[in-house]
């Protein structure tokens, strides 16, 4: 054994597990890899001798590895590194800074690494009160910096892994818990709590949505770093595993700036073998944590880098005169066995194209209706009572002429406080018309007052109240000098309803594994796996309607196959844009004169609509789909109307008796509208206690209806008011589907009439023919036309620059040895490392985040995957029904612009007579653009790129259809079935990308009214580098003491 360096392995055996079995301990799999070296001789030194001995009986080594795990005497290992002075590949003085976040955090801060923004909370002892602490319901202030929620607490202790996510109650509130991975869970969460933790010391610091994505980063020496992603355990907790039973983790690429913090983090902690945790968060990357010691699990590939590196460490170190060059065949190559794949199906990387070439999918686009909701419900009454107007002042900045907004929790419960004190305790008999006003208004706060008190406690989600003062006097001020006004009458506005149901939300989550497995041709279940590794780049746009933002949770929890509440999904992958998917305000003044010309159709005796010149293109009459006794039907609705809501309003009283009694909730508890947040299944209990599905009482109930029989027919000035027809077919639908148990007779006659006239008026609210269709619908949806056509333009060029690169390997693949190997040690190390260093802070400066976004990659040389250059963009835009059908006007009828006459639709004839058959664009109803790239023809082709467009009705199947065992026992189930996509054009027909931009460029909102757009940034190396060249790294790098601030970066 003469000669040989000694390595010294002073760590707990739990740590190594040496052995030939494949995938055993990562410690192992390294050392007996530099055994075969021949160089080394490896000391294990044992838990009897490490726990029991003392450090002078310890064997004598030249390089020393040494790492605290629980239970290990890290005073001890000091004291004989001291004595015997060994090469430390830790160093053990600063193995300390680890058990303390505070000092890990201070450490990262000193060395210029971006931290997420935090804040420290020191306790002496538990539930200290500090006066620089303030917590309220949806922030903390420690010193005077707030931390909104969502917001992380983490204890100060480092060894401590019980961390804590709270959540915003307009997200629905709740808090999840991250600890170590327990079976198969790693977090926890817990919809109740929403208080932050007091009995010790805590970290507060912003959340960092990531996509649901989480990076874990192993340097082996400050000039080289391996990067895994795993599935965060923010999103759900459950651990995504392999059939061994091993987590599924997939290697990616860092980028240059995240590599130079890697270098930073094993200089700042002097620890060559280090972990770290890795945020990339809207293009920028924090470190979040530091492990210390750390290896790879399962990849072969690691083992034999770090080999190597450790190899060349030591030598450097203790005997500089040896050869550090890596042998031209590794000496345990030939007998290393063949590493299994991961367990997770696939069933291939590419489609064949319905025109005979190979095509690649690069883009899928969605835009998509909310699912199924209770309707939308709206009181209004003016109000003289001091505590309501001094509640208005109190939220206002006491402003007398300034209206209010009362969302929050505390805002709500002062509202309901006031009500409570202002709501008679018993109804008093109509006896004159006189007192019809005063009854009215006690009823409509006795309304008011029902509202809020649904669901137990406030969610903030989905109810809110304005408060508009209309009188003021002048009084007196209060110090007696001078006047003031003061408001005397104020409008009181409540808005509610329009919550997520139960089928909502399963229809959601059935659409995201419809999507996960049918628009991903060649994937399957591997989209799961694309995501992962970020070869998928997925983004979820939500407006900032509650049912619009569960509907994009609970479909991504279909979609990317995650567990548990929406609420952490909601915030870690759903972004909120309104001004791209809320509002008609740019369309107002056009939308009154549709529905002006729409009641003047309606309401004008003879034939609704003249087809005259329009007979093979009837969708292009006004009012076209309007049925031609409209005028014969509205009576009829109107006494069927009153029909049912009479009988609700007996329903309602029976009701008061028994609350005035004895409630009936003291056996049926209160509907929990939080709790219900992940439900997907009806109300059984309230069901079988007669009540209604949901959170509505018979009260609201009755409210609702009657609401619609007064506001339907205006019986003073003997008119109907057409604009409430979406309003009674929508609560006709709601209760068939939902309260078919309470037998309301004539609902199904009153749903058939509504249904008729609603497919009528509400397609004809967006415009009365197709070019007043078209100018609506490209004022509404002008931002997300703009949007679409910049997600279509990045991953055109995306797709340009990647095949690109591939061409330029291709080229050097052919070159002679000689040449390749002097490419690669001049120029592909230093040369790659220079370029991706000014693109990446070039890029890191830009505001398009699209763009930003594109520059993380898998590690191809590292990856167990088919096809690691392939890379698929996904956009998801949730949003309402007047966005689908604006949207779907622009396409269908954009070529009637005068700037595009004589152009052919994007959308094909068969499509449009199916558009016009379709009438209602329902619940979970969908488009969809799929963009192809077909890589045998050349790139300034337009036929390069291909759009394929399809759109779904949603779940438009009247709830009085049963006519098939699925139907029938959806129904049961409250839940419709969502129709399955239809195609926009013509089978055999290829819409380029270059006409969809020629289209519908007229139409959208111009690309520089965006944040800048760049060309994609950060591709520079990623594909380029061959098998060997990590070897020659080794070699060319300058290592440990000969590091610098400004060395070569990997």
């Amino acid at each position: 054994m003469e000669g040989k360096i000694i390595i010294g392995v002073c760590v707990l055996e739990k740590k190594v597990k040496c052995g030939s079995e494949a995938f055993s301990a990562p410690m192992g799999q390294i050392l007996d890899r530099l055994r075969a070296f021949g160089e080394f001789e490896v000391v294990i030194f044992g838990d009897k001798l490490i726990l029991e001995d003392p450090v002078e009986r310890w064997p004598l080594c030249d390089c020393l590895i040494a790492f605290y795990s629980t239970g290990y005497p890290l005073e001890k290992a000091e004291a004989y590194a001291a004595l015997r002075k060994p090469y430390l590949v830790n160093e053990l003085e600063q193995q300390h800074l680890l058990h303390d976040r505070r000092k890990v955090y201070e450490r990262l801060e000193m060395f210029g690494i971006p931290v997420p923004r935090y804040a420290l909370v020191n306790r002496e002892v538990p539930n200290q009160e500090l006066d620089y602490f303030v917590e309220e319901e949806d922030y903390v202030e420690v010193h005077g910096n707030r931390f909104w929620k969502p917001f992380v607490e983490k204890p100060v202790d480092g060894d401590n892994h019980s961390i804590m996510i709270y959540y915003p109650s307009s997200a629905g509130g709740g808090m999840k818990e991250l600890f170590r991975k327990v079976g198969n869970r790693s977090s926890e969460f817990h919809p109740e709590v929403r208080r932050v933790r007091r009995e010790g010391s805590y970290i507060y610091e912003e959340f960092m949505p990531t996509g649901g994505t989480d990076v874990k980063v192993y340097t082996v020496g400050p000039e080289y770093a391996h990067a895994e992603a795993r599935k965060s355990p923010v999103v759900d907790g459950v651990v995504m595993r392999n059939h061994d039973g091993k987590e599924v983790r997939y290697p990616v690429l860092l980028t240059p700036a995240e590599k130079q913090m890697a270098r930073e983090v094993c200089i700042a902690f002097r620890q060559l073998v280090c972990g770290f945790d890795l945020l990339r968060s809207e293009g920028r990357s924090y470190v979040c944590d530091v492990n210390g010691w750390s290896f790879v699990k399962n990849s072969y590939k690691y083992y034999d880098d770090a080999a190597c590196v450790l190899r060349k460490m030591f030598l450097e170190a203790r005997a500089p005169h040896l050869s550090s060059t890596i042998p031209p065949v590794l000496p345990w190559k030939i007998n290393e066995p063949v590493q299994p794949c991961e367990g997770l199906t696939r069933q291939g990387s590419g489609i064949i194209g319905t025109f005979g070439q190979a095509e690649e999918l690069r883009c899928v686009i969605a835009i998509i209706r909310h699912g199924d909701r209770t309707p939308k419900q709206k009181v209004k009454l003016k109000v003289t009572e001091e505590k309501l107007l001094n509640l208005m002042l109190k939220y206002n900045g006491g402003k007398p002429r300034s209206e209010t907004k009362l969302k929050s929790a505390v805002q709500l419960q002062d509202l309901l406080d006031a009500t409570r004190m202002l709501v008679p305790r018993a109804r008093s008999d109509r006896e004159s018309d006189s007192e019809a006003e005063d009854i009215e208004h006690a009823e409509k706060l006795r309304q008011v007052k029902a509202v809020l008190e649904e669901g137990g406690h406030f969610s903030g989600i989905y109810r809110k109240v304005q408060l508009k003062p209309l009188k003021w006097i002048k009084v007196a001020k209060s110090n007696g000098e001078g006047e003031e006004e003061r408001p005397v009458e104020a409008l009181m506005v409540l808005k509610y309803g329009g919550v997520l149901t139960h089928a909502g939300r399963k229809q959601a989550e059935e659409l995201g594994r419809y999507f996960r497995n049918n628009m991903y041709p060649g994937e399957g279940t591997g989209l799961l796996r694309l995501h992962s590794t970020y070869r998928h780049d997925l983004k979820i746009y939500s407006s900032d309607e509650g049912r619009v933002q569960m509907s994009a949770a609970a479909f991504a929890k279909g979609l990317l196959d995650l567990e548990g509440q929406l609420t952490p999904i909601l915030v870690s992958l759903v972004s909120k844009d309104s001004s791209m998917l809320d509002g008609l305000d740019s369309a107002s003044t056009e939308i009154e004169a549709a529905k002006f010309m729409l009641n003047e159709i309606i309401t004008s005796a003879g034939k609704t609509t003249q087809y005259n010149g329009f007979s093979k293109c009837p969708w292009m009459a006004d009012g076209a789909g309007l049925p031609d006794n409209a005028s014969e039907l509205l009576p009829k609705l109107m006494d069927l109307t009153k029909k049912v809501t009479e009988q609700v309003k007996l329903l309602a009283m029976e009701e008061d008796e028994k609350l005035t009694e004895t409630s009936v909730y003291d056996v049926i508890p209160p509907y929990d509208q939080a709790k219900a947040l992940g439900k997907t299944n009806i109300d059984v209990d309230r069901i079988a206690a007669g009540l209604p599905c949901g959170s509505e009482g018979f009260l609201l109930m009755f409210a609702r209806w009657r609401k619609l029989e007064r506001d339907l027919y205006n019986e003073r000035k003997e008119r109907f008011d057409i604009t409430q027809i979406p309003d009674v077919y929508d609560s006709c639908k709601y209760d068939l589907l939902h309260n078919a148990h309470l037998n309301l007779d004539g609902l199904d006659e009153l749903f058939k009439v509504a249904q008729l006239l609603a497919d009528g008026v509400i397609p004809n609210e967006y415009g009365i023919n197709p070019k007043q269709k078209l100018k609506i619908g490209s004022k509404i949806a002008r931002r997300l036309l703009g949007k679409i056509l910049i997600d279509l333009r990045n991953t055109r060029e995306e797709a340009i620059y990647v095949a690109g690169l591939k061409s330029k390997q291709e080229q050097q693949s052919n070159m002679n040895d000689a040449e390749k190997d002097y490419s690669e040690e001049h120029h592909t190390c230093y040369g790659e490392i220079r370029s991706c260093g000014s693109t990446s802070d070039k890029s890191l400066d830009q505001d398009d985040e699209d763009d930003r976004e594109t520059k993380y990659r898998l590690d191809p040389k590292y990856a167990n995957v088919r096809t690691p250059d392939r890379h698929v963009r996904t956009r998801l835009y949730f949003t309402s029904e007047s966005h689908i059908h604006s949207l779907m006007n622009a396409l269908r009828y954009c070529n009637l612009d005068e700037s595009l006459q004589g152009e052919d639709s994007v959308i094909s004839d068969s499509a449009l007579e199916r558009l016009y058959k379709t009438r209602e664009l329902d619940y979970m109803s969908y488009i969809v653009l799929r963009m192809f790239e077909n890589t045998e023809v050349a790139l300034e082709d337009p036929k390069r790129f291909r759009i394929e467009m399809t759109f779904s009705r949603g779940a438009d199947l009247s709830p009085l259809e049963m006519n098939d065992s699925e139907a029938a026992l959806l129904h049961q189930e409250h839940t419709l079935p969502i129709m399955g996509p239809e195609r926009l054009q013509e089978v055999g027909s290829y819409l380029t990308l270059e006409k969809m931009e020629r289209m519908i460029r007229p139409f959208a909102m111009p690309a520089e009214d965006f944040p800048p757009p760049t060309t994609p940034q950060g591709f520079s190396g990623y594909f380029s580098k061959s098998a060997s060249v990590l070897e020659r790294l080794v070699n060319l790098w300058p290592f440990h003491k000969y590091g610098n601030a400004n060395g070569g970066k990997k």
